[in-house]
């Protein structure tokens, strides 16, 4: 866990390093279709803002496992995260500027709930296995990165009455 003494803090900054195992319960599930492959690493530093307020800045690094969203295959995308978290006492907390609130009474800061909405924030809305992935046939489901499934393509309607025409003149020469 990443816990820190405040009484440290309040007497000058304090390196924050740690290590949430891919596992741990606080990161609970990730994101529907996506794990966590290996651990969160977190390195920072946190130091007093004023009374009864800490600034953390830190950086995070993961690796994620996920479904590549057109071929659906495995795909690991590391997830890399800068932040700048700030935790006050209830009090002096400000809407909509990335606060925590500390208890009132507490002499350890956890940092863990940060780390976890930080992790989730950083996470891909999408994964691809690569830019240029063709994704599955719509017919047969045949990976089309393999190359080509062998369905014949598929023809645009709208060109049916041409196509109707130049077989009409065909019968007439």
């Amino acid at each position: 866990m990443l816990r820190i003494d405040l009484a440290e803090v309040r007497v000058g900054p304090v390196e924050t390093t740690g290590e949430l195992a891919a596992d741990d319960p606080l990161l609970g599930e990730v994101d529907p279709g996506m794990t966590l492959a290996a651990p969160v690493r977190v390195k920072g530093r946190i130091s007093s803002a004023g009374e009864g307020k800490f600034y953390w800045r830190a950086s995070l690094e993961t690796v994620v496992r996920a479904e590549c969203r057109r071929c659906l295959a495995a795909v690991e995308v590391p997830v890399s995260a800068s932040l700048g978290v700030i935790f006050a006492h209830e009090g002096d907390v400000v809407e909509d500027a990335g606060c925590y609130v500390i208890p009132v009474r507490a002499k350890t800061l956890d940092l863990g709930r940060a780390v976890r909405e930080e992790v989730l924030l950083a996470l891909p809305r999408f994964v691809e296995c690569r830019p240029d992935c063709r994704g599955l046939c719509p017919k047969c489901g045949a990976n089309l990165n393999d190359g080509p499934c062998g369905c014949a393509p598929a023809g645009d309607p709208r060109w049916d009455a041409l196509r109707a025409l130049t077989q009409l003149e065909r019968k007439g020469d």
